[in-house]
């Protein structure tokens, strides 16, 4: 399988949760430099909502 993580020349976000009683992991990569991880269910969800509202397509959406 193929390494999902992104990087600055493939930007995006990744996330996994290998099985119900393990904890989520997530990390973000934006086009614009930001970069992010999180540990912990709550903070991938946090993680993941602010990099949909901010980054990723936001970008798109604002142009910036």
């Amino acid at each position: 399988m193929a390494d999902l993580t992104p990087t600055p020349d493939r930007p995006g976000l990744h996330v996994s949760k290998p099985s119900p009683n393990t904890p989520a992991t997530g990390s973000a990569v934006c086009h614009c430099g930001a970069t992010a991880t999180a540990t912990g269910d709550s903070q991938v969800k946090a993680l993941v909502e602010g990099y949909t509202a901010n980054h990723g397509p936001a970008h798109i959406r604002t142009g910036r």
